[in-house]
């Protein structure tokens, strides 16, 4: 078994910087920017994660009405904020530093545009789900930043996504079992955080320069994606003169076989067909698009 996550206990092996990417902007969605470091050419598929997006967009750009199933949606804003609504009459606001893990299960319909003026910047994570789940409802959960899980040690502040850190767990159900957090680190601040062996992880720098895995390393600055290899937790130091921001993810590989096209993600190409054809005749858990078009009235084509 790891050892608990946010104990004081050291790390037996810590995990290195197996491959690391810079993320490059790309236009996504209508007029919207993201900069995108899992699911490009270089990196399709990291098990269990699809995708991971650092958006960016201003009215009137967005991510205007398109389909999802066979996965998860988590979406973080960092600055600004989105307004949500889906073909079953979910909506609300996502402002910065909140959290929606949607399930898109068989299927959801539904836009992701500008609420507020400015440029509105978050991320977006794209989870894999096991086969039992892909066709179970959608859902959501919701936080408000105000209640997401925070803990402060040693120069090193944490916002617990999901999982577990510092002695603090977040309340979020991950079917797909993940750890999603997001760490600053003072000035001088070193960390150790466990995950367990058996799972794929990376970290996201979003500010400053941090030395991940180990202390020779060469610093890494914002935008990069850092893949890490096996080994029962992270080491991180800050050791410039500003705040260091990261997340780091973790999750366990579903070790399934996988058949993406654009928003569906199933496990064989008869279940992607049959996907098409679900969507195209508004079956099968489209039947609501049918006659459903978001408050902007767009269309995202895919």
């Amino acid at each position: 078994m790891p050892e608990k996550e946010g104990s004081c206990v050291g790390l037996n092996e810590p995990r290195l910087v197996v491959r690391k990417f810079l993320a490059r902007p790309q236009p996504e969605g209508v007029g919207a920017v993201v900069r995108r470091s899992i699911g490009r050419f270089e990196l399709r598929y990291f098990d269990p994660f699809l995708v991971l997006d650092e958006f960016s967009v201003t009215a009137p750009a967005g991510f205007p009405d398109h389909p999802h199933r066979g996965f998860e949606t988590v979406t973080y804003m960092l600055q600004g904020a989105v307004k949500h609504e889906d073909f079953d009459g979910h909506r609300g606001t996502i402002g910065a530093g909140d959290l929606q893990w949607m399930t898109a299960g068989r299927g959801i319909v539904h836009s992701e545009m500008p609420a507020a003026q400015g440029t509105q910047k978050g991320l977006q994570l794209w989870i894999n789900l096991s086969s039992k789940y892909k066709m179970i409802e959608p859902s959501y959960q919701e936080i408000s930043s105000k209640d997401i899980a925070e803990a402060t040690k040693d120069g090193i502040k944490v916002r617990v996504i999901a999982g577990e850190a510092l002695g603090t767990e977040s309340a979020v159900y991950t079917r797909t079992p993940t750890m999603y957090l997001d760490f600053t680190l003072e000035p001088g601040a070193h960390l150790q955080q466990p995950i367990p062996e058996s799972w794929n992880a990376f970290v996201y720098v979003l500010e400053g320069e941090g030395i991940f895995g180990r202390l020779k390393s060469s610093p890494v600055n914002a935008h990069h994606l850092l893949l890490l290899g096996s080994g029962d937790g992270l080491e991180a130091w800050n050791k410039s003169s500003k705040l260091l921001r990261f997340i780091l993810v973790g999750g366990e590989p579903l070790c399934e076989p996988l058949v993406q096209f654009g928003p569906f993600v199933m496990n064989t190409q008869e279940e992607i067909d049959r996907t098409i054809d679900d969507f195209e005749n508004y079956t099968n858990g489209f039947e609501k698009a049918r006659h459903w078009r978001s408050e902007s009235g767009l269309t995202l084509d895919f």
